[in-house]
């Protein structure tokens, strides 16, 4: 995967994990009783995170100053 790549495919999930905080905000604001399906997307949610920091950390390495 080039580096051109890897950042499309960072800011495609940057915008999944947007989608996903406002999808799990307007249930809850919704009083919705499907607590599975909200902590379903909170665990998508933090996948997308990890993948999202694994990404970021090659693309922009640690400098030890």
């Amino acid at each position: 995967m080039t580096e051109d790549e890897m950042r499309k495919r960072l800011e495609v999930l940057r915008v999944e994990h947007r989608d996903l905080d406002a999808a799990i905000d307007a249930l809850s604001a919704a009083g919705s009783i499907d607590q599975l399906q909200i902590a379903r997307l909170k665990k998508r949610k933090l996948k997308l995170k990890d993948q999202i920091a694994l990404i970021e950390d090659y693309l922009i390495p640690d400098i030890i100053a």
